[in-house]
């Protein structure tokens, strides 16, 4: 598969966006699964932003984490006009009769981060595999011997494998000469913290607390593997995984209770998405977008349309790098950090 290194040129995409405004204002519907993780909401700013720009209509629907209001949730979105859709699934094979269906019918669809292994739709996400890889080499990096817990996410999303598989890529060796231990392994049901607390729980009770590593999928369970390993006097002893760069993670890095923190620029994520379901809105093809590339990765190995982005493992001695980037403030960040510890927060 080949993967892009550099993110998109946006004025590519803008000027796909102009050719689908002078085509009639476009209306992107789009379906989240939820908007119980931070990062959401920095998603849709973008994709507004950049429908507004384009001149077009923004309309939207929350699931709810549920997979049946998700699809009763697209139906509505085109009943209400929409001539393009951005669906961030709940369930990638529940949702999939409602996106063929819109395809049939003209609609062109934008799997958004989550996989939707049907052909006629378009697929952008960030590599999700290297953003396992990264948060692997980053625990690894401070641990490379003894008991690893692996907290895995949602079963119902394809990026939950992707992400272990990249991980398991960095960490084969070292495990198959028995100098890691896989001691737990469980999936996060619906991606929620509290569920991956309870299984970190769970964990350490089984080990009798002695886990020296943990990898976890994304900020979300990284906090509730935090809280777990808090309650137990361990916190900021034991280094731990995530992505997606929300306030409170790289918070949490600053502080040494998690090593990593993949940031996935949603911004750019966003913008590029809502630049190419305009653009498919207004007559062009998935080959026709600007860097798109093939992928047949996925569970089905369907024949897909991807962009991927360039992901960035956020640790403590790079925090200067989102600070620059404007994604956080310097209070955040910081907050509860101790004089001298953290040069981003000198």
């Amino acid at each position: 598969m080949k993967i892009l290194s550099t993110v998109l040129a946006a004025t590519t995409f803008a000027l796909l966006a102009t050719t689908a405004h002078a085509a009639g204002k476009p209306v992107i519907g789009v379906s989240w699964s939820n908007f119980q993780e931070e990062r959401w909401k920095t998603d849709e700013a973008a994709i507004k932003a950049a429908i507004e720009k384009a001149g077009g209509t923004y309309i939207s629907a929350d699931a709810q984490s549920s997979p049946g209001k998700q699809l009763t949730d697209i139906e509505s979105l085109i009943t209400k006009g929409a001539n393009g859709l951005i669906v961030l699934a709940q369930d990638t094979d529940a949702i999939r009769p409602a996106v063929e269906k819109a395809t049939q019918e003209g609609i062109p669809v934008v799997g958004y981060d989550r996989l939707i292994e049907i052909p006629s739709a378009f697929y952008i996400t960030f590599d999700n595999k290297e953003v396992g890889r990264m948060q692997a080499r980053a625990v690894f990096a401070v641990k490379p011997k003894g008991n690893y817990a692996f907290i895995k996410g949602s079963s119902t999303d394809p990026n939950a494998d992707f992400l272990f598989a990249g991980a398991m890529e960095v960490l084969k060796a070292a495990m198959d000469k028995g100098d890691i231990k896989n001691v737990g392994e469980a999936y996060t049901d619906q991606w929620l913290p509290a569920n991956a607390q309870k299984n970190m729980e769970q964990f350490l009770t089984k080990n009798n607390n002695k886990i020296d590593a943990v990898v976890a999928a994304n900020d979300g369970t990284a906090g509730g593997v935090v809280a777990a390993l808090s309650a137990q006097g361990l916190a900021g002893q034991v280094p731990v995984s995530g992505q997606d760069g929300d306030k409170a993670a790289l918070n949490r890095v600053a502080l040494g209770t998690q090593t990593v923190s993949v940031w996935k620029d949603a911004r750019e994520l966003g913008k590029d998405a809502a630049n190419i379901a305009i653009a498919l809105a207004s007559g062009k093809k998935l080959s026709e977008i600007p860097g798109a590339v093939s992928f047949d990765e996925g569970p089905k190995k369907q024949h897909m349309t991807a962009i991927f982005l360039k992901p960035i493992a956020i640790t403590k001695d790079n925090l200067s790098v989102v600070l620059d980037a404007g994604w956080i403030k310097k209070a955040d960040l910081c907050q509860g950090v101790k004089a001298g510890s953290v040069s981003a927060c000198n």
